[in-house]
Order: structure tokens, then C-alpha cells, then sequence
């Protein structure tokens, strides 16, 4: 068989990718480069505003997008999203898991009902999108699920984060068994593990560390001290690796995960 080029190997064309958490952040960047590169993307979150938002001006550009009001955490929800993705695009080919929240917050000073929410979100979720979108590929014999781990899933980052790192930790293990479980049917399975990076999330943590004299702008600050790079990832660092692992040009590559984090695992 001659290989397909460069242009051929990035062309989404008539395939359908669906991202949650894809209203804002790594999400939309990654939403973004799909409709770039010709899929029809159907954006999933809780934040209606932004998300018919964002998905009304792709369409109006002309870049056929959908969103979907999803509780990633709810398998109602979930189910909800692939029906529609189903009944108005006619299925899934890429799904990029990629909602999460990050509190920080102590364990000793954490309540059970935060450490579910967080498990709930980042950890369940991915099962349950992945389960739902898994039986959608095996249809056609083919898929991708990409999932947004963290560097935390390899190396603390800070303390706070502990209930996050399970999440993370979680997402390493499932992404790596599930890779074994569905390659026969043709659905390859990775991870990528951002570092630090600049979202409308981590602006908040900032502004609110300056209203309410907390440290964390001081720990955002430290943290961006060592990462070698000198920089804050951007959202666009993340969804161009995304869209490798979602193309032919990673055709050999299953159950692995991508650290992208300007080498602050190195320091």
C-alpha cells in the first residue's frame, strides 16, 4: 500500500470527534485544531453559555460542531452525549476525554464528598466515555480515545494535589488496560500528560490568589520557575500532539502516554 502524505495522514475529514471538558481551555484548543483539520466536533460540557457559544461560531465558519450539555460523572449524561453525537453526526471516530477539575486541597483538611467529586469527574468520567464511545468504534472496526492525564499521574507537582493524583495516577492505569482490552477491534488508546499550562482555569486560581492573599500565586509562580522551557504550556501545545495520536501517522503507538510539560520532569 503507498503511504499516504502528510496533508493525507492530518486530514480529519468526515470523521467525528468528540472532546469533553471542549467549551474552554486545552479542551476548545483541541476542538479547534480537529475542526481545522476537517472533523465534525462535538463539543461536551456543563458550561452551556460557552459551549453553544463556541460551537455556533465553528458553525458559522462553516466547521460542523455540536454541543452537548454532559456531566461527564453521570452515565445518564454520557449516554446522552453519543446519542446525539450518533444521531447527528452518525457516530464517533476520536474521542478526547479530557474534562478534570484540580482543587487543591490538603488531604488532612479534605472532606469525602470533594474526594468523590474529584474521582467522580476525572476518573470516572474517562470509563464512562470511554465504555460508551468504545462500543460506538467497535462497530466500525476502528477509533481512537486519547486521554488527558497529567504529569501528577508520573511525579507529584504539589502538595494539595494528592486527591488529583489518584485521578491522574488512575487514568495511566486505565488508559494502558484498556489499550489491551479494545486494540483487537481496531480502537488504539493513549495518553498525554500536560505540565503546566496556561487555561482560563489556571487565570482564575491567579487573580483569586490575589483577592484572597493565598499562596497559590506564589506556587504558580514557583512551578513556572522550573520548567526548563522558561514557559506556561498554551492549550495549542496540547491539542497538536492530540491530533497525532488521533491520525495514521501514530498508527504503531498503543497504550502509551506523551509527557508535554517544556521538560519540568527533567528539572
Amino acid at each position: 500500500m503507498k503511504n499516504k502524505s502528510i496533508s493525507e495522514l492530518f486530514d480529519f475529514s468526515g470523521q467525528v470527534v468528540v472532546v469533553t471538558g471542549g467549551a474552554m481551555g486545552i479542551g476548545y484548543g483541541i476542538v479547534e485544531r480537529f475542526a481545522q483539520a476537517g472533523a465534525k466536533v462535538v463539543i461536551a460540557d456543563l458550561d452551556d453559555k460557552e459551549g453553544k457559544k463556541k460551537a455556533s461560531a465553528l458553525s458559522q465558519a462553516g466547521q460542523p460542531a455540536l454541543f452537548v450539555k454532559t456531566d461527564v460523572s453521570s452515565e445518564k449524561s454520557v449516554e446522552k452525549l453519543f446519542t446525539q453525537a450518533k444521531k447527528h453526526f452518525g457516530g464517533v471516530d476520536v474521542l478526547v476525554n479530557n474534562a478534570g477539575i484540580f482543587p487543591s486541597v490538603p488531604v488532612l483538611d479534605m472532606d469525602l464528598a470533594l474526594w468523590e467529586k474529584i474521582q467522580a469527574i476525572n476518573l470516572r468520567g474517562v470509563f464512562l466515555c470511554s465504555r460508551q464511545a468504545a462500543k460506538l468504534m467497535k462497530d466500525k472496526g476502528n477509533g481512537n480515545i486519547i486521554n488527558i492525564a497529567s504529569i501528577d499521574a508520573l511525579h507529584p507537582s504539589n502538595v494539595g494535589l494528592a486527591a488529583y493524583d489518584a485521578s491522574k495516577h488512575g487514568v495511566w492505569g486505565f488508559t494502558k488496560n484498556f489499550a489491551l482490552e479494545v486494540i483487537k477491534y481496531g480502537i488504539r488508546v493513549n495518553a498525554i500528560a500536560p505540565g503546566g499550562v496556561s487555561t482560563e482555569g489556571v487565570e482564575k486560581m491567579t487573580q483569586g490568589a490575589v483577592k484572597a492573599g493565598s499562596t497559590n500565586q506564589e506556587t504558580i509562580k514557583n512551578f513556572t520557575a522550573r520548567i526548563p522551557l522558561g514557559r506556561f504550556g498554551l492549550p495549542d501545545d496540547i491539542a497538536l500532539p492530540t491530533l497525532f495520536l488521533a491520525s495514521e501517522a501514530s498508527a504503531y503507538i498503543v497504550g502509551e502516554m506523551i509527557v508535554v510539560d517544556g521538560a519540568y520532569l527533567l528539572s
